[in-house]
């Protein structure tokens, strides 16, 4: 298990500025929906976005979060 305040410290210092929104998805504490919205994707593809966000989560992935649903937007896609 891992709480959602730590993969949103995570992911935020690895993305300063960014907005994050986290749900969990079975309340269960390892199956979380992240969205994540950052000028850091901008003119970047799916996979390079999500490789941004999966780096920090490193060494927890696959452990104590089980299962994470991702979407990755730049400001400009939230219009």
């Amino acid at each position: 298990m891992i709480d959602a305040e730590e993969l949103r410290r995570r992911v935020g210092e690895a993305l300063p500025g960014s907005r994050i929104t986290i749900r969990d998805t079975a309340g269960d504490g390892d199956h979380y929906e992240m969205v994540v919205v950052s000028t850091a994707f901008e003119g970047k593809g799916t996979l390079e976005r999500h490789r941004l966000v999966y780096a920090p989560l490193k060494g927890i992935l696959g452990a104590s979060l089980h299962a994470l649903a991702l979407k990755t937007l730049a400001p400009s896609e939230t219009d």
